[in-house]
């Protein structure tokens, strides 16, 4: 053993007892230089962004993200959330990136870099980075982390994949007393393909196999279901990976189909197949928000058969099994039909879930079905077994502008079906405001929009003010850049065409606003009713205000229609006992004095007598309905009638022997907005009357578009009454403020026509000035003569220098201070300003005509030719020349 020894800490080759010096590493490379050679290379600058703070008086200002957390004395402090900081003008505000709730405000004056902290509103912040203007006015980073981020990426090919070569996999070892036969089997031995003898015709047909499915052989290449290669074969977008031991195969849709498509469908098909696959957005939803009569059900049959059949993957499963349609119910048979109509009886099996059978595990147990069709009231009652056997593989939605709330049963009982694909069909997606649109968006594409909350504030709120008349700059540019952020996204998984594709297909279209003037005993009423204490009580009362609107709704179809309850309105008995002794026993029991039934009246009468054509009279109102029911029997003419007390099994049969009926047998159909207003086909007429107006616009919309779709021979006239000065024509000012809005985020429109509040206030008001109030507030300076529609131009910057140049030009007119009409001045100049506002573009493409001009046509005063052209529509235009006829003006337009 060794004796111990002592430790030191001096190292052995230390010469003045210190630890000798640490010696450099050197790189192992040959070629690395020496530590004597070596050069320090200089440092890389960086510029940092110092933010250079705005004055208080200009608008530029900077944008931070942050970190955000409430003041605490805790040793150990964590971040509460994520934030926006903008600083204009020397004030900071603190928005929260989750909820789009504004956390507080304050003053910063001194420059900001990423680390800075600083307190706001009593929040600790620290600066994360910089945000660019243009990304903060987007509203982006208030969005969900799904719209945030980019389309998503296809997964991730490891180096060296290699897709398995199909038909090549390694035989397992037989077994049994033929074992060794079949392993002394040579796999590389051809085998020779079997030839008919010429003189021999082979009978055999493979059985249930259609002819336009490509033979299946044995091959390393996969070969689609569909031949890709043939004239107007319909491929869809390939995927651009496969998963492991898989290969990619070209998906076609079956030319039955195919071949039936126009252009605008084959593009739609393509689109909703990329939603429902993934590969436009992170979620697999999607809206098709086309117009009336585009084809969407064509179009969601033709996507159902093709994810049937087929996948994108070679040899694997078809990605849909089970699909469920769910529609309104009036429309459950027309689905089943055009099921029927398209693939027959023998290609799918279609389940109706209706009043006879109840039965759903036929559908979800057994395998004869791949569809189910059923009503959205029926299905809150089968929710639960539908979640039964496979499962549920996509749902579509039509007619899903019902899905308004968050809280609607049907909604909740879709997505308590856990199915991640979801199809909207609606041609009116935003009907009231964008909070519904948001409900449509969440229930395709859950989260890709963030929380609600953050919605409203981040996009609806400044999209709602820009739109208003006395919006400031900056509102402007903010809802502007909203705007435009929210319509990037919503493109990606929602498409929409409008009714102009189908120029080349259909014929010309012909609308008319017709405002109408109330009769002497109508106005009397109007006003009686105004005039009592109930209109006192009703301002401030909601509920009473809402009862006071649908009996001035009656009011303008007719006053006689104030001693009916009908349609299930909660006037109470008390409100009939105050407002009914102050209008006359006459008026009351006479239709006699309703306006709009003297004009349809004249119009259905000239219809009749000069022209074969059919016509479909509309209304919201079951006791409106029986009102019109008594005129054509008193003319004698042949109707027929759908409401919401005709069965629903017989509704088709209704309009089918409508459609195929001479104008003897069935001349009028009269039609319930709310029972029958969608889709129907009510080709057999040319033309329809809207007698009155619904608060949603799509309502008359979707009623306006029975007649105008596939099959229609005839150009079709549209007529929309109102009651001038009236609750009516306001009605319809809502209504085109809500198409505004409509066309700004649906259909990707940079203008939308909107009113301001003031101009909306008085809604009861019975305006009996002369001309029209719809006409005065367009601020339109046209003759009203029927003229052109107005092309608009943006108003330019150098205001007024351009109202100098104006009073240049009208130097030589000059004329004395005492002969000058200053109101007639100051008028001329607003509504010069007023028709250069884009907001109110949508009713600048009518031509306005006073009725008073077609009066004096015989005068020679207008040329008749010109006046025929304005209103294109010959039988209306000899309406308008009688004398007794009561319509006051007139706004229409014309595809032809």
């Amino acid at each position: 053993m060794k004796p111990f020894r002592t430790p030191t800490f001096v190292r052995p080759d230390s010469t003045n007892g210190e630890p000798p010096l640490k010696k450099r590493r050197i790189s192992n490379d040959q070629h690395a230089p020496s530590v004597a050679t070596a050069v320090q290379k200089p440092l890389v600058t960086v510029d940092n962004p110092v933010p250079t703070h705005s004055s208080p008086h200009d608008g530029n200002g900077t944008y931070y993200t942050v970190l955000w957390r409430k003041y605490t004395t805790k040793k150990n402090k964590t971040w509460d959330g994520d934030g926006v900081l903008a600083v204009v003008g020397g004030y900071a505000s603190l928005t929260d990136s989750d909820t789009g709730k504004e956390l507080g405000k304050g003053a910063c004056n001194r420059p900001l870099l990423p680390g800075s902290a600083l307190t706001v509103g009593g929040k600790e912040i620290e600066i994360d980075g910089v945000i660019e203007k243009a990304d903060y006015l987007s509203g982006r980073m208030f969005l969900g982390t799904a719209a945030a981020a980019s389309v998503k990426q296809p997964k991730r090919v490891e180096p060296g994949f290699q897709p398995l070569p199909m038909g090549k996999s390694k035989p397992k070892k037989a077994s049994g007393m033929f074992g060794a036969a079949v392993a002394n089997f040579k796999d590389n031995e051809e085998v020779p393909e079997y030839k008919p003898s010429a003189s021999r015709k082979q009978q055999f047909k493979t059985p249930l196999l259609s002819n336009t499915v490509m033979p299946q052989r044995s091959s390393a290449i996969p070969q689609p279901r569909h031949d890709p290669n043939l004239p107007n074969a319909l491929v869809m977008k390939r995927l651009k990976t496969a998963p492991k031991g898989k290969q990619i195969v070209d998906v076609v849709v079956d030319p039955v189909l195919s071949k039936h498509l126009r252009e605008h469908q084959r593009a739609g098909v393509k689109f909703l197949y990329e939603c429902v696959m993934g590969m436009r957005c992170e979620g697999e939803g999607a809206i098709m928000a086309d117009e009336m009569g585009l084809g969407k059900t064509l179009q969601t049959i033709t996507l159902l058969w093709t994810l049937m059949k087929q996948n994108p993957v070679y040899e694997s499963q078809p990605v849909v099994t089970k699909a469920l349609i769910v529609c309104p119910a009036g429309l459950v048979d027309n689905w089943k039909r055009e099921f029927r109509k398209w693939l027959g009886n023998e290609r799918i099996g279609v389940f109706v879930a209706n009043g006879k059978d109840r039965k759903i595990t036929n559908f979800t147990m057994g395998k004869a079905y791949n569809v189910m069709i059923i009503g959205y009231e029926m299905l809150r009652t089968v929710q639960e077994e539908l979640k039964k056997g496979a499962g549920i593989d996509i749902v579509i939605a039509d007619e899903g502008h019902r899905l308004k709330t968050a809280n609607n049963k049907a909604m909740l009982a879709i997505q308590s079906l856990n199915t991640e694909r979801r199809i909207i069909l609606s041609g009116t997606p935003l009907q009231n405001d964008l909070g519904e649109f948001y409900t449509a968006i969440d229930f395709v594409n859950p989260g890709l929009l963030g929380q609600r909350s953050a919605f409203k504030r981040t996009f609806e709120a400044p999209i709602l003010r820009s739109r208003q008349p006395e919006a400031s700059e900056s509102e402007l540019e903010k809802g502007e850049a909203r705007w435009k952020e929210l319509v990037s996204l919503t493109s990606r998984f929602m498409i929409r065409r409008t009714a102009e594709v189908l120029s080349q297909y259909l014929p010309p279209k012909t609308e008319h606003i017709v405002f109408c003037k109330p009769t002497k005993a109508q106005a009397e009423a109007y006003r009686a009713i105004l005039a009592s204490h109930i209109f006192g009580m009703a301002l401030g009362n909601t509920d009473m205000a809402l009862q006071l609107i649908m009996v001035l709704k009656k009011i303008c179809n007719s006053p006689s229609l104030l001693k009916t309850t009908k349609d299930g309105e909660a006037t109470p008995s008390e409100m009939l006992q105050a407002l009914l002794p102050l209008i006359p026993p006459h008026v009351l029991n006479s239709h006699a004095c309703s306006t709009k039934l003297r004009l349809l009246d004249s119009l259905v009468h000239r219809i009749y007598t000069t022209t074969e054509e059919k016509i479909v009279i509309v209304s919201n109102y079951t006791t409106t309905l029986d009102m019109i029911e008594r005129l054509l029997v008193s003319l004698s003419y042949t109707y027929s009638r759908l409401d919401g007390s005709t069965p629903s099994g017989k509704r088709q049969g209704l309009v089918e022997k409508f459609n195929k009926s001479s104008k003897a047998t069935s001349f009028a159909f009269l039609l319930s907005a709310k029972s029958g207003g969608v889709g129907l086909n009510l080709i057999g007429a040319s033309r329809i009357v809207l007698f009155d107006i619904d608060w949603n616009p799509a309502t008359d919309l979707q009623a306006m578009a029975r007649i105008h779709r596939d099959g229609q021979k005839l150009p079709v006239k549209i007529y929309r009454f109102l009651v001038q000065g009236s609750i009516d024509e306001k009605i319809y000012q809502r209504q085109v403020m809500k198409m505004g809005l409509a066309n700004a985020v649906v259909d990707n429109k940079s203008s939308a026509s909107s009113f301001s509040k003031e101009e909306l206030r008085d809604l009861f008001r019975l305006d009996e000035r002369e001309g029209c109030q719809t006409h005065d507030l367009l601020g339109c300076t046209c003759d009203c003569q029927g003229s052109p529609e107005v092309k608009l131009e943006p108003e330019p910057l150098g205001g007024e220098d351009e109202e100098d140049d104006e009073e240049d030009d009208d130097y030589p007119l000059l004329m004395p201070a005492s002969q000058v009409d200053m109101d007639a001045q100051e008028s001329k100049i607003k509504a010069r300003k007023a028709a250069k506002q884009p907001k109110l573009r949508m009713l600048m493409e009518y031509r306005h005509i006073d009725t008073k001009v077609l009066k004096a046509v015989d005068a020679q005063t207008l040329d008749e030719d010109e006046m025929a052209l304005a209103v294109d529509d010959d039988v209306f235009l000899e309406v308008l020349k009688q004398p007794e006829c009561n319509v006051g003006f007139l706004l229409t337009k014309s595809s032809s």
